[in-house]
């Protein structure tokens, strides 16, 4: 069942949005401290999260365009990728890193030249982001994020096994919940969004707090 109130999203992105606006900052303080590598791409992560909340606002309310719509979805998949980033620096093998950035750069600008071409047209319903993507956006998209995902659950079972930090654990776990919480518009219930949404920064506050 579709939760079509418009009252119910703009407060549920409003409070996502105030939770959010903080955490970079407070990442940022810290990688300021010890300069550790995953915390400026997690930090990163974080603000382009806050940006496409921002958006996600704004379409809620009714504001949306072509251009919009096209930075929404490109700032989705990139964060998932500056997420993954910090995981593959949090693992510490340089040689991998630098893999993933050849690779990442490649898809990443495959989905923007195929957002440019495929035109994805109003994919706004009920207030929000929730409709068909052109097909050659979904590829794109998946090439961008799926491998971003998968590479950070992969780190996180390997950088728990390793540390048994229940702080890191929380961590890990609010990047994950994140990282997948852009491409729950597509779902049966897309209001799943914002609760992934919710636990995700929920989670990355217990962690670094």
């Amino acid at each position: 069942m579709l939760i079509t109130s418009r009252a119910f999203v703009e407060i549920s992105v409003i409070i996502i949005l105030l939770l959010t606006a903080g955490l970079p900052a407070v990442i940022f303080m810290k990688y300021q401290k010890n300069h550790g590598l995953h915390l400026l791409y997690w930090g990163l992560g974080l603000l382009v999260f806050v940006i496409s909340v921002f958006l996600e606002l704004l379409m809620a309310a009714g504001i949306f365009s072509r251009f919009l719509i096209d930075l929404y979805l490109f700032l989705v998949a990139i964060l998932v990728d500056f997420l993954a980033m910090g995981s593959f620096a949090l693992f510490g093998n340089k040689k991998y890193l630098n893999y993933y950035y050849l690779y990442t750069g490649l898809a990443s600008i495959f989905l923007l030249i195929t957002l440019i071409i495929y035109p994805v047209g109003k994919i706004i319903i009920h207030h929000i982001v929730f409709g068909p993507l052109p097909l050659m956006v979904v590829v794109s998209s998946s090439f961008v994020s799926f491998p971003a995902a998968f590479f950070i659950i992969l780190i996180a079972a390997l950088s728990y096994k390793k540390s048994r930090n229940i702080k890191l654990l929380s961590i890990i776990a609010g990047v994950i919940v994140v990282s997948i919480a852009g491409t729950l518009y597509i779902a049966a219930i897309p209001v799943f969004l914002y609760y992934a949404e919710f636990i995700g920064i929920l989670l990355l506050w217990i962690g670094f707090k």
